[in-house]
Parts: structure tokens; C-alpha cells; sequence
């Protein structure tokens, strides 16, 4: 653990290039980071309190493709956050990596590549959330009336999650991963809005994932395609 930091992914990229190699299931979590990111190069603000950390995984060969790996922490990360909230709290993972509570982001996922090693790195609202102008987001002590756990307590849970899912990505056929993932996501036909990172926008209706985790969609006025990146946003109205 490190006080304050940059990026914790940074951090173990800076490691990895200049030639360090980590063992799988060691993490390195901050308390505050002063340049957290998130996807398509986004600010996350890291607020004291809240779970900062991020981990390596070790590519070997027979692994699945390394893209379903953001598949696989999103479980890890579902299977941390459910043991925090009330029993039926509403949640869903979003493709590719954030995790919503009551319709809000709580936790989100950076996944960066260092030759054989994935960097991944893991945020989750505890304590505070922060403010983001184009979405809602939610913490666990919202959620729980004023009350969670420290970050201290909560990532080795998360460890030990990543862990399980990890070995199951690995020993179990892929769509056994692809399913578990599926059934905590959207639902079939849901309507979705997806900018990529030139900010073109796409209107379509979920039709699941394919082999790889990329995002099947059926776009309004054409036919079925594969989404590879972008930013997805759920229940657009009035734009038919």
C-alpha cells in the first residue's frame, strides 16, 4: 500500500517496462490517487476511502484471449461489491467495465497491456463518489445507509475473488464465463447508446457478447455488427 500515487496502473507499467515481473495475486492499492483514469483516457477521481488498487495477470499460453479478461474481473468485482450491499440491491455489470448499483456507477475497470503481463486495475465507490457530469454514480455507504467497509478489508476479498475467477476463465470452457457474465448484464433487446472515441454516436439494441467479450448490437436501420471499444449508455429515449 502507498499513500498517494499517481495511477497504481501506472505505476506497475513503469515496473513491468523497466524489466520487474510479479507473481500472480500481488496487488498494489493506494489511498489517494492524484491522476486516476479510466477508459478512452477519462479522469476518475480517487477519493480518500474509497478501493484504489491494481494487480498483474500473468499471460500464459492456452489462455483465453486476454480480452475477456475485463470479463472476468467485472465478475470478481460483482462478486466483492454484492457481499457489501443489502440482500436484492439492484446491480448489473455495463460492457465493457463499470459496475452499476441502483443505476449508478460504483465501481470501474482499466485493463492495460505490458508485453505477457495485463495490468488491471480496479476502483470501487466505498466511501464517496465522485462527480461526474455525464453520469450517475453511487458509493457503497450511499447504498447502505451511511456504512462500509474500509479498503483494507475489502481487497482481499477482491483478490480472492479474481482469483476464482481467474482459475475459471483458465480450467473451464470460456463460455462458462461468458454465460456468468451475461446473466449480471443487460438484458436481451435492451436499448443502448454507444459513442466511440471519436464521440460518433450509435443507437442499437443489446444483443449479447461474442467468443471474445466484444459487444454484439443490432443498430437502429441495420443489421447485427460487433463492437469492439466504446462507451455504452443504457435506455436512450426519444431519438428513434
Amino acid at each position: 500500500m502507498v499513500e498517494e500515487t499517481g495511477s497504481t496502473n501506472a505505476d506497475l507499467l513503469e515496473r513491468l517496462a523497466e524489466g520487474e515481473r510479479f507473481s500472480e495475486g500481488y496487488w498494489l492499492r493506494a489511498e489517494r490517487q492524484t491522476s486516476g483514469r479510466g477508459r478512452l483516457g477519462r479522469k476518475w477521481e480517487s477519493q480518500s476511502g474509497n478501493l484504489m488498487c491494481s494487480t498483474v495477470v500473468n499471460l500464459r499460453p492456452g489462455d483465453p484471449s486476454p480480452s475477456t479478461l475485463s470479463l472476468v474481473t467485472g465478475l470478481a468485482v460483482f462478486d466483492t461489491v454484492k457481499r457489501l450491499l443489502f440482500d436484492d440491491t439492484p446491480m448489473l455489470l455495463k460492457w465493457p467495465n463499470d459496475l452499476l448499483v441502483n443505476d449508478g456507477k460504483i465501481a470501474g475497470i482499466l485493463l492495460e497491456r505490458q508485453g505477457d503481463a495485463v495490468v488491471v486495475g480496479v476502483g470501487i465507490n466505498l466511501d464517496e463518489a465522485p462527480d461526474l457530469p455525464d453520469r450517475r454514480t453511487t458509493a457503497v455507504s450511499w447504498e447502505n445507509g451511511k456504512f462500509a467497509n474500509g479498503p483494507e478489508s475489502v481487497l482481499p476479498r477482491l483478490a480472492a475473488n479474481l482469483a476464482t475467477r481467474l482459475r475459471d476463465w483458465r480450467d473451464e470452457p470460456l463460455s462458462h464465463t461468458l454465460l456468468e457474465w451475461t446473466v449480471r448484464s443487460h438484458r436481451f433487446n435492451d436499448r443502448i447508446r454507444i459513442t466511440n472515441s471519436e464521440g460518433e454516436v450509435t443507437l442499437a439494441r443489446y444483443r449479447g457478447i461474442d467468443q471474445d467479450g466484444a459487444l454484439r448490437v443490432e443498430p437502429l436501420g441495420a443489421h447485427e455488427t460487433i463492437v469492439h471499444a466504446g462507451d455504452v449508455t443504457l435506455r436512450w429515449h426519444d431519438e428513434e
